[in-house]
């Protein structure tokens, strides 16, 4: 790593009768040219910018498009055309197994343009002497065959921490924590592990070693990839707990002997020992961390790799004989983006439109004349806010006709599994909304869930899914739904609940609505007496049934 010296400032002070010389001149680009690219180091990052996408055009060959970006020394770098290249033909590919993933890089660069006689050094020297009279501001286009470490990558250590566990030409495993925790509070280890397509079966396990972390599924770590699965990259998290004692420093980690990693019919050697810090604090871990960004030392915001570049593509090969050919690429793979502020800001007020259309409470359609007049028992309807946020809980009302059941709806985000792997073919993640109030009233109450899901198409009706969704599957009722269970946990004396909900496959939907009634066994308002509360059905309570004798 190096630190790039933009600073101090100088610039050019002219009066009358001075004497330019080239270094005047150069100071003068370099004042100009080291400020604006310190302020795109600072202000905007490195990354991609627009454009520059990745397509393998035949078996042997990629296409870049043009575009922008900006490297980790703030400098612009403009692609102006299309071009298409070999790899082998590349710098940097020297790879003779082809079976292995390689790297596509970008980097800035600068040429030499239009040779010209140099009078001035053909005084002092007999032979004839050329310099270049303009100097183009390139890219370079190459190869590397092995991955960055993490912490190449600038502010890559701001918000979490990662642990190269394994690394060689076919497989590296890692592991990523957060940087803080608060006392008592969960936090996610992700283990990543990625491969080349011609690389066996994986097969991994391990013993956690952890300090004032709780492992709320066991210390045992196992995953064994699908044997009908082509992926290159999995992803399983597994789930911690801090210790509440107070603030301090908790690891977490491989206990020593315990692992064992195959690929195929070949053991690999262990895993390593390093260990992970997680600091457990009190303060609002998002204050700690703008906090971190806002103390940090000019020198360390303006580290940089000694040959920055940017990683375009991850270009899997596989063997063909003695050749290769390219069967993957994914662009940008470690996500090095530059974020317009402008389209930054609109996508923001788009989502924040979303959120109030979810949030808004069912029911609100304009009435016709009189419907009031016609269904007395709908004035009783009381609807109530939720306890926590409206972005995320609809609003929730008493049924019909039955004043000891409340009904409502609760958006459950599931983007954070959208990428996620799968163990042994089952999902490594339960998801649980936040704490709902149901508006009976602290002590016991029933809480009953379904899957809410709305019309396929236009004119089509809304269905709620009660038990196993899968019974339906093959008929015209077919939920569409993933794989899943639902649970929920009450508080009695606090008067709330939480819905949670385990997938069994992963889903393209980014939250998934749940249905949720809450019943108290007791006797509606101006019901009759004589009959026992427990013969109600609450199906038919939920439905809105009127019936005294049974409330």
């Amino acid at each position: 790593m190096r630190k790039s010296r933009y600073y101090p400032f100088e610039r050019n002070r002219y009066f009358y009768g001075k004497l330019l010389t080239v270094r005047d001149f150069d100071s003068e680009q370099k004042y100009f040219n080291d400020k604006r690219r310190m302020m795109n180091r600072l202000l905007f990052g490195p990354g991609v910018i627009t454009g520059l996408q990745v397509i393998a055009v035949d078996d042997k060959s990629v296409s870049v498009e043009m575009g922008a970006a900006i490297d980790a020394l703030g400098r612009e770098i403009i692609v102006p055309a299309p071009v298409t290249m070999k790899l082998s033909m590349m710098e940097g590919f020297t790879n003779n197994e082809y079976a292995k993933n390689v790297y596509l890089c970008l980097a800035y660069d600068e040429k030499g343009k239009e040779p010209v006689h140099s009078i001035a050094n053909s005084s002092v020297r007999a032979d004839e002497v050329s310099e270049y009279n303009r100097v183009l501001e390139s890219y370079r286009l190459f190869i590397r065959e092995e991955a960055p470490e993490p912490s190449s990558f600038p502010l890559a250590e701001l918000t979490e921490q990662t642990v190269v566990l394994y690394q060689d030409a076919q497989v590296r495993v890692l592991q990523t924590t957060p940087k803080y925790v608060n006392p008592g509070h969960t936090l996610e280890a992700v283990i990543r592990i990625e491969k080349t397509l011609q690389a066996g079966k994986i097969e991994l396990e391990y013993e956690l070693a952890t300090d004032r972390l709780e492992a709320l599924e066991g210390r045992s770590v196992r995953f064994s990839e699908p044997q009908d699965a082509q992926e290159t990259e999995y992803e399983f998290r597994v789930e911690l707990r801090a210790d509440a004692l107070h603030s301090g420093t908790a690891l977490v980690g491989v206990k020593p002997g315990s692992s064992s990693l195959r690929v195929g019919d070949k053991q690999l050697g262990s895993l390593v020992k390093d260990m992970a810090n997680i600091s457990i604090v009190t303060a609002a871990i998002e204050e700690q961390l703008m906090d971190d960004y806002l103390k940090q030392p000019l020198e360390a915001a303006l580290d940089s790799p000694s040959e920055p570049c940017l990683y375009l593509a991850k270009i899997s090969l596989l063997q063909m004989g003695p050749t290769y050919v390219i069967e993957r690429v994914e662009q940008v793979p470690f996500d090095e983006y530059v974020y317009n502020p402008s389209v930054s800001y609109r996508l923001a007020l788009a989502q924040a439109k979303r959120d109030r259309h979810r949030s808004e409470p069912e029911g609100t359609a304009e009435r016709p004349a009189g419907a009031a007049e016609a269904e007395p028992a709908a004035a009783a309807v009381q609807e109530r806010p939720s306890h926590t946020a409206a972005d995320q809980h609809h609003l929730h009302s008493r049924v019909p006709g039955a004043a000891d059941i409340q009904t409502g709806t609760v958006d459950i985000a599931i983007s954070p599994f959208a990428k996620s792997a799968l163990s042994f073919g089952k999902a490594v993640k339960s998801f649980v909304s936040p704490e709902i109030e149901h508006g009976l009233g602290t002590g016991d109450v029933l809480i009953v869930t379904s899957v809410e899901t709305s019309g396929a198409f236009p004119g089509s009706s809304q269905r709620s899914y009660f038990g196993a969704a899968d019974v339906f599957t093959g008929s015209e009722f077919e939920s569409g739904l993933p794989e899943h269970q639902l649970g929920a946990v009450s508080y009695p004396d606090r008067g709330t609940f939480r819905v949670g909900i385990k997938l069994g496959q992963v889903s393209e939907s980014r939250t998934i609505r749940i249905r949720w009634w809450a019943y108290r066994n007791g006797q509606a308002s101006g019901s009759e007496t004589g009959s026992s509360p427990d013969s109600v059905t609450l199906s038919e309570a939920a439905a809105g049934a009127e019936s005294k004798n049974e409330l």
